[in-house]
Formats: structure tokens, sequence, C-alpha cells
């Protein structure tokens, strides 16, 4: 299983960013999925989390009510939807799957099998 990340850029605070992760090489549904990302010099820290089988989502509480987790099952793809960014936003961001039928939604890193190459975001104030 391939992932492939996209989206990341620089923008000014306050505008918003679709970053992309594209699956490939293995089945997408019953997937979890979850973005994550990693400032400089700071632990890399859970963004958004989404169990396909149960339906459930988590967000940090630092991105709830600007970010959306969503998925394209037809092209394989997850999303995360960034809005109102802000400097505290600056990170590199990667996505993870993993392909266990979870009953929870796992939010550390660990439980994730297969990672994206991360792709940077980098907002300005």
């Amino acid at each position: 299983v391939q992932l492939q990340a996209s989206g990341g850029g620089l923008v000014q605070a306050g505008d918003s960013l679709r970053l992309s992760c594209a699956v490939s090489g293995g089945a997408f549904s019953g997937y979890v999925m979850g973005w994550f990302r990693q400032a400089s010099g700071k632990e890399r820290e859970v963004v958004a989390a989404f169990n396909r089988r149960s339906g459930s989502t988590y967000y940090a509480d630092s991105v709830k009510g600007r970010f959306t987790i969503s998925e394209d099952n037809a092209k394989n793809t997850f999303y995360l939807q960034m809005n109102s960014l802000k400097s505290a936003d600056t990170a590199v961001y990667f996505c993870a799957t993993d392909p266990r039928q979870l009953r929870w939604l796992p939010i550390v890193g660990s439980e994730y099998r297969f990672w994206g190459q991360g792709t940077q975001v980098t907002v300005s104030s």
C-alpha cells in the first residue's frame, strides 16, 4: 500500500488549504484514516482521524471547527480541508491508514501501518 500526500503550500493566516492523500495498492474500504502533523522541534501529533467502519471521527481540540476530514471512496483518496489557518498550523502534514477492521478510532501514530511522505504547510501571519 502506498500513500501520496499533496496539497501543502505557503498561505496567509485565515486562508484555506485542502490536503489530499491518494491510497494505492490495497483495499481502501474498511481503512481507518488519519492526518498527523509535526512542527519543527515538536513531536508528531494527530490532527484528525476517521474510521470508515464505525463512522467515528476525531479532531484535535486545536483544529475543531476549522478542519474537516473526508473521503472519496471512488478515488481511493481522503482529504483534510483546513480553513481559517493559523501560524500555529505550520507543520509537515502526514496522512496515514491502517487496514484493520477496527471498532475504535486510533489516534496514536503507532496504530497506523501505512504512511504518506508528508506535505509542508506554512502559514504566514
